[in-house]
């Protein structure tokens, strides 16, 4: 699947439309700019710690990938201005198994950016061959919780921290 091909315009179910594509390297400044309008508490739920600010190592990791095994959307307002969310899908080297973490932008919440997005993530996945596809989510983030599972994600304990849930969904 060619990156190109990935590129899409995208209607939430409140009617609102953005644009979607993969990360590019020349995106870091971009992001950049976008993690600072991201809450305090969504970005300790992106990145399941305290994080004031995105640094250098983490915005290259999210921009110079492989594009197999991991892939990084970048959502853009319709006139392309804007990131207003970044969704990334990290896989196993089988591509067998997937995580997936997603970040909006604090004044674009609300408007099914988040619901789609992981719709448009799910549909890269399965179309990839991906069989299992996983959220790691700290207990307090219900908003991302109740999205994941209206998408047919299923919630069980995370062995290791019980102040974390795994979301599951298994492709057929």
């Amino acid at each position: 699947m060619m990156t190109d091909d990935m590129n899409r315009s995208l209607n939430t179910r409140t009617g609102f439309r953005f644009h979607v594509r993969p990360a590019r390297p020349d995106d870091e400044a971009g992001l950049a700019e976008f993690f600072k309008h991201v809450t305090p508490e969504d970005l300790r739920f992106r990145f399941l710690t305290t994080v004031r600010e995105v640094g250098h190592d983490r915005l290259a990791a999210m921009t110079k990938i492989d594009h197999r095994q991991t892939e990084n959307f970048i959502v853009f307002t319709e006139d392309g201005k804007t990131i207003i969310a970044t969704g990334m899908l990290a896989c196993d080297a089988a591509l067998e198994r997937g995580e997936v973490a997603i970040s909006i932008r604090s004044e674009y919440k609300h408007r099914g950016v988040g619901w789609e997005l992981l719709r448009h993530i799910c549909k890269f996945a399965e179309a990839k061959g991906v069989k299992v596809i996983e959220s790691l989510e700290d207990r307090q983030n219900h908003e991302a919780i109740e999205i994941e599972r209206e998408q047919g994600f299923e919630i069980d304990e995370f062995p290791d921290d019980i102040r974390l849930v795994v979301l599951r969904r298994v492709f057929k």
